[in-house]
């Protein structure tokens, strides 16, 4: 129970008047400290207690884990109560590797699928990322990640294929976010998106999937790299 008092520091000054935002809040607080093993696995997590370290009600508490659940970071058992998920860092890597395999094929796809109009849409986000990064925000360059693939996805034209990439991801979603701790990753990782669109532009889907598939493993070394160091701290 004491994993749960190591507190990531994150900005939640205007959330607790809003249970849709703290729960969030919560959300992202207990699967950043999962993510990089602060919460071991078997960890029980009381929600009372949760609900005192974050001046909330049970109720948005309820809602973080439940979500948690969907992603599979925690384990809801009825009268058993909850606890962190078995996820070992074996199968995180497995899970990265399976995601850099699906988003080069979407990414593959997507260059000669995409319209003028969502290219021009994908430049355009490219570019005003380069604040985020500017500014170090990793919250808000979480955000535009999230859009930029989700944007890729769209662009194959098939719905079913960014059905199952968007499912995929959701289970990463915390460890991707993670990774943009690492040093001069949120740097690296807005090069590799360059790279990426430069590929598609020119028409070369095998180099845009190629371009994809490194930006998932520098991902996933760099998250191994980050959380290295959290436990040597």
């Amino acid at each position: 129970m004491d994993g749960i008092q190591s507190v990531i520091p994150l900005n939640h000054e205007a959330a607790t008047d809003d249970k849709s935002l703290l729960s969030d809040v919560i959300r992202q607080a207990l699967a950043e400290e999962i993510a990089t093993g602060l919460l071991k696995p078997g960890t029980p997590l009381d929600e009372q207690q949760i609900a005192t370290r974050f001046g909330a009600s049970r109720t948005p508490v309820r809602e973080a884990l439940r979500q948690l659940a969907v992603t599979g970071m925690v384990d809801i058992r009825p009268r058993r109560g909850v606890t962190v998920a078995m996820m070992t860092a074996e199968r995180i890597m497995d899970m990265f590797e399976t995601t850099a395999e699906v988003e080069a094929m979407c990414v593959r796809l997507a260059t000669y699928r995409i319209s003028p109009v969502e290219r021009s849409q994908l430049q355009e986000m490219q570019d005003a990322s380069a604040e985020w990064v500017r500014r170090s925000d990793i919250n808000a360059y979480d955000d535009f990640n999230r859009q930029f693939h989700e944007a890729i996805y769209r662009a194959t034209h098939n719905q079913f294929m960014v059905e199952q990439a968007i499912g995929i991801r959701a289970r990463l979603a915390a460890f991707r976010r993670t990774q943009l701790r690492k040093g001069d990753r949120l740097i690296k990782s807005h090069e590799e998106h360059g790279q990426i669109l430069q590929a598609m532009a020119r028409g070369d889907g095998d180099e845009a999937a190629r371009c994809m598939r490194a930006h998932m493993l520098n991902a996933s070394c760099a998250l191994t790299s980050y959380i290295q160091e959290m436990q040597l701290a």
